[in-house]
């Protein structure tokens, strides 16, 4: 059974602006360390990715996998989930906007991952840490610069 790690990161911009970033799932590659590339396999009609297959390589994990998007009307939130992967056997997230007074917006991520191969519980949840934590900061400087 796989646990969900949460983290969460201010970012100073509007969650509209966040958003426009995340949405934009074929740049990611551009920003996102691990992603060598990205392809939107198909799309809703705004434009939205609904499938998009990764590369990711990083370091030590390696892994080619396919996620199905489901977008929330108001633009607050995206959540995904694994359709195949080499490496992984279950991905669900879920990016959280929520617009703060000052005008900026407070990203909550949500991941579980779920690997095909064994891993200590302690190692995965340090993983699991990693990545998020870096997705966030990564987020957060592509938004803000």
């Amino acid at each position: 059974m796989a646990d969900r790690t949460q983290r969460s990161i201010v970012i100073d911009a509007p969650s509209d602006r966040v958003m426009a970033v995340i949405a934009d799932v074929e740049s990611y590659p551009e920003w996102v360390a691990a992603a060598r590339s990205v392809e939107v396999l198909d799309k809703f009609p705004d434009g939205r990715a609904r499938n998009a297959r990764f590369v990711l390589d990083a370091g030590v994990v390696k892994d080619t996998y396919t996620l199905s998007y489901t977008w929330r009307p108001d633009g607050k939130a995206v959540s995904w989930t694994l359709v195949s992967g080499d490496l992984q056997k279950a991905q669900d997230g879920t990016y959280e906007l929520i617009a703060l007074p000052d005008g900026g917006t407070q990203v909550v991520y949500e991941l579980t991952v779920d690997l095909n191969i064994p891993m200590i519980g302690m190692f995965k949840r340090k993983a699991e840490k990693v990545i998020t934590d870096t997705a966030l900061k990564e987020l957060k400087k592509r938004v803000e610069g």
